[in-house]
């Protein structure tokens, strides 16, 4: 079983995963003269990134991007684009490059196409990935029963950018979407998942013993992700 590391409060927790991704950051900047980094959107990672933007990082040398998006433009509620502009790209990280997902594309293939190539661009190794999973097991949009969460878990692919369709018979997800594949998180240098409440922590403890093929938290560990797990179980 994964280590899961466990914080009393959500500022601790907070705290503890942006102290660990400003470590990496600033350390690749110092290192090579850039740094690569993915989060995601929804609510939970909010107390990071707030933390994060105030960082003494060189940010100015620091591209960001999402782990994954809806096909939506940032003027939709639905963006996470929106909530890395809004909480993380203020302040001195204003200063970071983003690189969007979502590119107002014929389709959402053609738009992934593109987010693959200027990830690649950027350098195509994520010095540090902040992950969360819902609480049905799903991480980027790596969603259960989805057509492409074999395509997105297999590990001998190359690093990319793939485009996700609705979800069958009402299964999520419910717009396409945007998710980097399996590939980049073996190659990044950190990756961290932020998990919040009880719910989160034994859905995580189910997954860590299934199916690689068709099971994403089980397939990070079975391709030996560099996986850290941070848990609170304030919500």
């Amino acid at each position: 079983m994964t280590e899961i590391e466990t914080f009393p409060t959500l500022d601790t927790w907070a705290a503890s995963i942006a102290g660990r991704i400003e470590e990496t950051l600033g350390a690749a900047v110092l290192e090579t003269g850039r740094a690569l980094f993915a989060g995601p959107g929804g609510s939970t990672p909010a107390p990071v990134y707030a933390r994060l933007a105030q960082a003494d990082i060189g940010w100015d040398r620091i591209s960001v991007t999402l782990v994954d998006e809806r096909y939506v433009p940032e003027t939709s509620s639905d963006s996470n684009a929106r909530l890395i502009r809004d909480v993380l790209l203020q302040g001195p990280a204003a200063a970071a490059r983003f690189i969007p997902l979502y590119h107002p594309a014929v389709t959402v293939d053609r738009a992934a196409a593109l987010a693959t190539q200027a990830l690649a661009e950027a350098g195509g190794r994520f010095d540090a990935v902040l992950l969360g999973m819902g609480e049905d097991g799903h991480i980027c949009s790596m969603f259960p029963n989805s057509p492409t969460l074999k395509t997105l878990l297999s590990p001998t692919l190359k690093p990319a950018v793939l485009g996700v369709p609705h979800g069958r018979d009402g299964m999520a997800p419910s717009l396409e979407r945007i998710s980097i594949n399996l590939p980049y998180l073996m190659s990044a240098g950190r990756v961290i998942l932020g998990l919040k409440g009880p719910v989160k922590r034994e859905m995580f403890e189910m997954e860590s013993e299934g199916d690689p093929a068709i099971q994403p938290i089980a397939a990070l560990i079975a391709a030996k992700v560099p996986l850290e797990v941070v848990w609170t179980e304030a919500n």
